[in-house]
């Protein structure tokens, strides 16, 4: 109960001056961040393309099961690097959508209304990103190991269940960052088509240009994703490749993050 001082006025009625009431407290970080999980999945386009990545997994997964001869052997590793391919294309559009929705559907009138320090809010909804996408590639895992089950039992095969932890921590790196990114070119463009275009087409054009012009090889190696990002997948980086990860993670990743999150705070919702 609140202390209340009062005064008296011409021997009147006793009224409050001041009330010691409590200063009010922004929304929770975790509350931000559970708001925006669920925006992710209750929207139509977001529902749709966490359906889209399971159904594609799945059948990219069933044609490992029954492709090659009848007496080749299906590990569980080789289920797992199948579920990297449609995911490493689709998990970073859920991150570009995480952004843009806001936009496209006017839900940043409310979003901002309610926390109006956006900073917050931009990252919420990068947090939000990563603890879904990664979930998803959890799951994909699970799938691996019912698809290595299954094949075990249709071709009679023997399968090796292990996988080299390095094996797995690179894949979450690497999904992390394509995430990571889709959320900063969602940042910087606030479109959803215009993002999407840009992410995949800017790193597929530096690589062409890299291997087309004599004397940007060298340079393009280390802004190259695709390069950066392979040895993560093969269990296979070293201190050179660790920095060429950092530098284009530098430049993809946290660069337009910056500037992404800069607009976000300057941008007017109409």
């Amino acid at each position: 109960m609140s202390t209340v001082e009062t005064q008296q006025r011409g021997g009147g009625a006793r009224l409050p001056s001041r009330l010691n009431l409590p200063e009010p407290t922004g929304i929770p970080f975790t509350r931000l961040v559970a708001v925006e999980l669920r925006k992710l999945v209750d929207t139509r386009a977001g529902r749709w393309l966490l359906i889209g990545i399971a159904a594609i997994t799945a059948l990219v997964v069933g044609i490992v099961i029954f492709a090659g001869n009848a007496n080749d052997s299906k590990n569980f590793e080789d289920f797992v690097q199948a579920t990297v391919i449609p995911q490493s294309l689709l998990l970073p559009i859920l991150g570009i959508m995480a952004v843009t929705s806001e936009w496209s559907q006017r839900t940043g009138l409310v979003t901002f209304t309610l926390e109006p320090h956006r900073a917050r809010s931009g990252w919420s909804k990068l947090v939000a990103t990563l603890l879904l996408g990664l979930a998803v590639v959890a799951l994909a895992f699970v799938l691996a190991a019912l698809a290595t089950g299954l094949c075990q039992v249709i071709r009679g095969s023997d399968p090796v269940w292990g996988i080299n932890v390095k094996t797995i921590g690179g894949i979450l790196l690497a999904q992390a960052f394509g995430l990571s990114q889709g959320v900063a070119f969602g940042m910087i463009l606030q479109n959803t088509p215009a993002a999407i275009v840009t992410y995949f087409v800017l790193p597929t054009l530096w690589t062409v240009l890299g291997d087309s012009i004599s004397w940007l090889k060298d340079a393009a190696k280390w802004l190259d994703t695709s390069q950066a990002l392979q040895p993560l997948y093969d269990a296979n980086i070293h201190g050179a490749q660790w920095a060429k990860l950092a530098v284009a993670a530098a430049v993809w990743v946290l660069l337009p993050l910056l500037a992404g999150m800069w607009r976000l705070r300057r941008s007017e919702v109409k």
